[in-house]
């Protein structure tokens, strides 16, 4: 006898394109969500021009890219919160009225949002941002010391509270599913797996250590966030600091 399918075996197969039966119909473009998410009437940093402050050439990077678990108490500066911001999923260029950014995206609708959770940055108080991508700048979400929470929402591993800040990117499906139905949610972890590569070797370039974090309690680090969890919803971090 047969064992059910599981829920990831149902989603593969029923979210698969195939011919004469691509899932959705006619797109209403009146319906089509913000591009971008605000926070109106929040304490704004503006970010300064990312420049291009990399050391080391490309394979080099490459060679040098690794999980780092442990770092130094020495803060970031802004401007490398910056590159980090710009090179993961900054605007790197305007074409036709659009923005298109430093990684690629289905539809080039950009579903997946940056927050940061700054432990030790020089410039900023301790809290939680989203990242203003339009405008390059961070907007407060919450002041406040989130190293303990990080810690316990992310499976009690403190390496991420030991970082200099947390990268933590959510998901906006409504962004993505306008267009590919459910689908969408294909795309929208591909994007993130973009994201997160672009930000691990710039880090590399700056000299800077970082892990990748998928293992977390969902509803506490949306919980951090202030995100509801299905509109919007956390499926990605990156732990980043100067390597010991």
């Amino acid at each position: 006898m047969e064992e059910p399918k599981g829920i990831g075996d149902r989603f593969q197969q029923e979210t698969k394109y195939e011919r004469g039966r691509l899932g959705g119909g006619r797109i209403d473009w009146t319906s089509r969500p913000p591009l971008y998410k605000e926070y109106p009437g929040a304490k704004i940093i503006r970010l300064p021009l990312p420049g291009s402050p990399v050391r080391f050439p490309f394979v080099e990077i490459l060679s040098l890219r690794r999980s780092v678990r442990e770092y130094s108490p020495r803060p970031l500066r802004l401007e490398e919160i910056s590159f980090l911001l710009w090179a993961s999923t900054g605007v790197q260029r305007k074409e036709g009225g659009h923005q298109f950014r430093t990684v690629p995206s289905a539809g080039a609708l950009y579903p997946v949002d940056t927050y940061v959770i700054a432990h030790r940055v020089e410039g900023v108080e301790c809290g939680v941002y989203h990242y203003g991508v339009s405008g390059h700048l961070l907007e407060e979400v919450a002041p406040g010391d989130f190293r303990g929470d990080l810690a316990r929402a992310a499976l009690f591993q403190e390496f991420c509270s030991e970082a200099t800040a947390a990268f933590v990117w959510t998901a906006v499906f409504p962004r993505a599913k306008w267009k590919y139905r459910e689908r969408a949610y294909r795309y929208v972890y591909l994007d993130a797996g973009h994201i997160a590569q672009n930000l691990a070797l710039a880090a590399v370039g700056l000299g800077l250590g970082s892990c990748q974090v998928a293992a977390f309690f969902d509803d506490e680090m949306n919980a951090l966030l202030g995100v509801d969890g299905e509109t919007e919803s956390v499926i990605y971090m990156s732990a980043v600091g100067h390597p010991l």
